[in-house]
């Protein structure tokens, strides 16, 4: 298939590589011009512009994927639409508020477009195992369009699913990463424990370890810590400032909305908003390494 992606940023670079290998033809549009270089060297088609990249479709359906932070996808929408043939499929691959989504999605389809809304998991090692992805739209008929890519994406071992209308995806995937929020402090605030429990120089490589081998906390996640304690048992320069991304807090308040309890991830969300205060741990700077391992994050504000 042919297809636009715009942002090429760790997941949008990924994205890239991923489709263009297995034969689909990508036009790449980027704000700073060195990662469209980087793309054109695997076989992207580099575009000046919204309406250079337009141009490659000719008759063909114009599919957009926008891999770009929350905050200015609507923006970067107002510009697509205003030159967009009608019927194209707008897809925003980030994550983004499910109850903007709904309202994006609206604004879009009453401007003879569509929209598909996909919660893309899998980090800077999505390349490798594929991609997660979870897919809203209002029209199923756009999730089926676009499904050859999906599999592309999911190669070798990911998975993708339609899950409803306009924003199910972003909904999805939201609650996916309030939930990861919750897991990766349990396992901080474990191996803290170890730590400074009343045994003295466990290793944690070691326990981390032997916890993958179908142990019930065996997880990627784990796995994650195993790695990171092999490599830096002490956790040497990383200074515990754990960023929070969004999605926690909007999965807070939208609990909230509808009189539903998450003491755990409420209880998450909180250690991260502190340690951005200056009270950090030997288990902030575990959560910050994870970060780190999974999805590229800086290891320190």
């Amino acid at each position: 298939m042919k297809i636009i992606v715009q942002g090429l940023g760790k997941m949008g670079m990924q994205i890239t590589r991923k489709l263009i290998e297995d034969q689909h033809q990508v036009i790449v549009l980027n704000r700073s011009q060195q990662p469209v270089v980087t793309a054109s060297q695997f076989g992207a088609i580099p575009a000046t512009d919204k309406q250079n990249a337009i141009s490659h479709f000719n008759s063909d359906q114009v599919i957009v994927w926008i891999m770009l932070p929350a905050e200015i996808i609507s923006d970067q929408v107002d510009q697509w639409l205003k030159i967009l043939p009608k019927n194209s499929i707008i897809i925003d691959g980030g994550n983004s508020d499910y109850r903007n989504t709904q309202k994006l999605s609206s604004y879009i389809e009453k401007n003879n477009q569509q929209m598909i809304d996909i919660g893309t998991s899998g980090g800077i090692h999505g390349y490798k195992n594929g991609f997660s992805m979870m897919i809203g739209s209002n029209n199923i008929q756009n999730f089926t369009i676009i499904e050859p890519i999906l599999q592309s994406l999911a190669k070798p071992a990911g998975a993708y699913n339609y899950f409803g209308q306009a924003g199910s995806g972003h909904f999805v995937k939201m609650t996916h990463n309030a939930i990861e929020y919750g897991m990766m402090e349990s396992l901080a605030e474990g191996y803290n424990f170890l730590k400074n429990g009343p045994y003295k120089n466990i290793d944690l490589a070691k326990v981390a370890d032997v916890w993958q081998h179908h142990s019930v906390v065996t997880s990627w996640l784990n796995e994650l810590c195993r790695d990171i304690f092999t490599i830096n048992p002490e956790l040497t320069d990383i200074d515990g400032f754990v960023q929070e991304s969004g999605e926690a807090r909007w999965t807070l308040e939208s609990a909230k909305n509808i009189n539903l309890e998450m003491p755990a991830i409420a209880a998450a969300f909180d250690i991260r908003l502190q340690s951005q205060k200056g009270q950090t741990s030997f288990a902030t700077k575990l959560l910050a390494a994870m970060r780190n391992s999974f999805g590229g994050h800086q290891l320190n504000k």
